[in-house]
């Protein structure tokens, strides 16, 4: 009785495997609907470069859809936009896009892709909304033919649409500088920089200030940079004015400095304008040198030190005082000298009490000196330590100018005279 089910359970296996049992699925009357998005903002300052992102969305829909046990169902549908590749374009904006056309592949409906194009807009761009073209090429399948029951033929056709992109450029404010001139500025010193500017831009700019800063690692720094301006309205000039310290390590040359300006904007946010470059000329250190030759004193005497220094520098100085560190075997209780203003070049005579010592060695000596004085801010400074060369000498025939030689014979003359005046006493 069992046997009895064999052919019923063959002819069930057999329907299985049959060849065409499964359904197929055609589309019909679909195509790609593209469309395009800018990635976060679409508002753009004159004069700034960004990375565009640009979102290319695909719509399309198959609006009909045939299912058939004899259809051969195609690989790609027909609202797939395959092969995609977009260029963004520019023209006749002041937009200028430096990245070529991008392959982005396929983009099936309801998917999207994104496409980053690097764009530069013009300094002098004016202010309002403008159209970039985004020209975006694809193939679609436009339909699939059947011939018999294992061949399907695909009718593609390639389709180049542009697609527009709104774009924004805002108002703003540009900093021109128009003059520029400086006042003290020399190595290690500080000084002034006057400055005349103008609003290049097209935004009223409120409570302006505006400021000056460090430039990379440049030896201009700012002590007082900031200089209220106030209402600064479009093509509008001021004049400010600015304190910079010049460092030690400077060389006599232009060095750069940053010029920008903080202000409130039209929608009220606090901006700061980009920063404008400009070169300042730096005059030499101010240094002094002594340019008197070695002075001669002698052991075992009080003398007068003269000393002739130089203004060797780039730059007046005012107040000018010379000192001297006086160090075994030189004693000094007037170790200052004033010398006054010293224009560069100019020279002036210090004069400085010295007494020396009985057991110096007679050789020459190298006194430490330096120079007090005040720059054109009033600033107080001091120069760099000078050698004032000395010689010291046992002063020849100073026997009758030594005092222990001077109070031996007065001590011999006194005697005589007592001598003789009792002498002569006794005679009477």
């Amino acid at each position: 009785m069992r046997w009895q089910y064999l052919p019923v359970l063959m002819l069930l296996l057999a329907l299985l495997v049959v060849p065409g049992a499964a359904q197929g699925v055609k589309y019909l009357y679909g195509s790609p609907e593209l469309s395009a998005t800018i990635s976060g903002t679409n508002q753009f300052a004159p004069g700034a470069e960004t990375p565009l992102a640009v979102i290319i969305s695909n719509s399309g829909l198959n609006t009909h859809k045939i299912v058939g046990s004899t259809l051969l169902t195609p690989e790609d549908q027909p609202n797939t936009a395959k092969l995609v590749s977009v260029g963004l374009k520019g023209t006749d904006t002041p937009f200028t896009v430096k990245t070529d056309p991008q392959f982005l592949s396929d983009i099936m409906g309801g998917a999207s892709a994104t496409a980053t194009f690097d764009v530069k807009i013009a300094d002098s761009a004016e202010p309002g909304t403008y159209v970039l073209p985004l020209e975006v090429t694809y193939t679609y399948l436009a339909d699939a033919e059947e011939y018999g029951s294992d061949l399907l033929r695909y009718n593609y056709q390639q389709k180049t649409e542009t697609l527009p992109l709104e774009v924004q450029v805002t108002p703003d404010l540009q900093v021109e500088v128009l003059d520029v001139r400086s006042e003290s500025l020399n190595v290690g010193t500080e000084g002034y920089v006057y400055m005349t500017l103008k609003n290049a831009g097209h935004d009223t700019a409120n409570k302006a200030v505006a400021m000056v800063t460090r430039s990379g690692a440049s030896p201009l720094i700012p002590t007082d940079g900031n200089a209220y301006v106030g209402s600064f309205q479009p093509g509008e000039t001021v004049d400010v004015k600015f304190k910079v310290s010049v460092a030690d390590t400077a060389e006599p040359q232009s060095y750069p400095l940053d010029v920008a300006v903080t202000y409130e904007d039209y929608e009220g946010k606090t901006v700061t304008s980009r920063p404008v470059t400009i070169g300042l000329p730096i005059g030499g250190k101010i240094a002094f040198e002594v340019v008197s030759p070695p002075s001669t004193l002698y052991l075992g005497q009080k003398s007068i030190l003269e000393v002739v220094y130089k203004n060797s520098g780039a730059a007046t100085v005012y107040n000018a005082q010379a000192r001297i560190s006086a160090v075994d075997p030189f004693t000094s209780s007037d170790d200052t000298a004033f010398l006054g203003d010293l224009a560069p070049g100019q020279t002036a005579t210090a004069r400085f009490e010295v007494n020396v010592d009985n057991d110096g060695t007679e050789k020459e000596y190298g006194i430490d000196s330096e120079i007090r004085y005040r720059d054109d801010l009033d600033n107080s400074k001091i120069s760099d330590s000078m050698k004032v060369r000395v010689a010291l000498e046992q002063r020849q025939g100073t026997l009758f100018t030594n005092p222990v030689f001077l109070i031996a014979v007065l001590a011999v003359i006194i005697g005589a005279g007592y001598y003789i005046f009792v002498y002569r006493k006794k005679q009477r």
